[in-house]
């Protein structure tokens, strides 16, 4: 019998649902003291209480991921690649001096949260997913700057619809000239919320202008692109899939799979400096990350020069199918012959 016939639902529109917070039963969470994790444990509450000169809160030592998990055609419910998440964030976690989380910890809280969560989890067929944020931060008291004592390892989860409203829908950008997001050599290629919060008023202030996301430049030069405020920046120049190369981007994990997915298209895989100019050399530009998958643009305008790309109104040929085939494999719609998708066993 198919699972999805079978599984309890909660009670939800599950087809209109916003990319935002919707209360779940339970997160997970582990506790960091005298130099060990504790086993975890699931809690309902929503909030955490924290000392208030913790140094999350004063310095910034918090680091984060964000990935999905879905409902297959066959009823099965799996996380997309999210050992390659708890990689991330240990990195991340590495350059602020956060403890080391296990990674049999991190998949083992992953299963357990999604299971008491099952009932969020959406139908599929309904293009919502469940949204998995799991965060670690320091939270022992300190005045002076230094890393915490004590930390917090925790997964929520919440069901989310599309990341835009119009889904698969191309957008336009502004290139930014005098906002940055992150330095070389900074935590520009980790996932720290200091990066998002430097990125807010850009961000804005693409908004108020029309524009759905911005693009940042690099801070060194201004000459090259770096990536979208919260995602990688890829473009088809002919049976050529390309994405910048550069010390301040986040290394996103649908970048790699999408490449890999071009890659078995027959496409050349470029990671290289990539000249704002060159720009009007693409045939087709996408900001890719875990959140909307692939948005399409179909403009990018930079001091007065309008780039555009694709179809108009449409996503191009390529950048098309790259979606359709990475949305398939996570939904199980076609085989996931490599080996991507992590199976919660209820």
């Amino acid at each position: 019998m198919n699972k999805t016939n079978v599984r309890q639902r909660a009670n939800l529109d599950w087809e209109n649902l916003p990319f935002g917070y919707v209360k779940t039963d339970y997160n997970i969470r582990f506790f960091y003291k005298n130099g060990s994790w504790d086993n975890g444990e699931l809690h309902a509450e929503e909030t955490l209480p924290m000392h208030m000169a913790a140094p999350c809160l004063h310095y910034g030592q918090e680091c984060f991921e964000g990935m999905k998990a879905f409902e297959t055609v066959d009823g099965r419910i799996v996380a997309f690649r999210p050992e390659e998440n708890a990689r991330r964030l240990n990195r991340s976690g590495e350059r602020i001096y956060i403890p080391e989380i296990p990674e049999k910890m991190f998949m083992d809280a992953l299963d357990k949260v999604i299971t008491a969560n099952v009932q969020y989890v959406p139908p599929f067929g309904t293009g919502a997913s469940l949204y998995i944020r799991p965060l670690s931060i320091g939270i022992g008291a300190r005045v002076g700057l230094g890393p915490a004592d004590e930390y917090v390892f925790l997964i929520f989860v919440t069901p989310v619809g599309p990341y835009y409203k119009g889904g698969f829908t191309p957008v336009k950008a502004l290139a930014l000239e005098d906002f940055d997001r992150a330095a070389p050599r900074g935590v520009g290629d980790c996932k720290v919320g200091g990066n998002y919060a430097a990125g807010l008023k850009g961000g804005q202030f693409g908004k108020a202008k029309g524009y759905p996301i911005v693009l940042y430049l690099d801070s060194a030069e201004k000459k090259y692109v770096d990536e979208f405020g919260t995602s990688n920046f890829i473009g088809i120049k002919g049976n050529t899939y390309v994405t910048p190369k550069s010390q301040s981007i986040l290394p996103s994990i649908t970048n790699d799979s999408l490449a890999i997915i071009a890659q078995d298209m027959g496409m050349k895989i470029e990671r290289r400096p990539v000249a704002i100019d060159e720009l009007a050399e693409f045939d087709e530009v996408g900001a890719v990350g875990t959140a909307a998958v692939i948005t399409p643009v179909n403009q990018v305008d930079y001091m007065g020069k309008t780039y555009t790309f694709g179809k108009g109104d449409k996503a191009g040929p390529v950048i098309t199918e790259l979606y359709s085939r990475l949305t398939r494999i996570q939904t199980g719609d076609i085989e996931d012959k490599y080996g991507w998708l992590h199976e919660i066993k209820l």
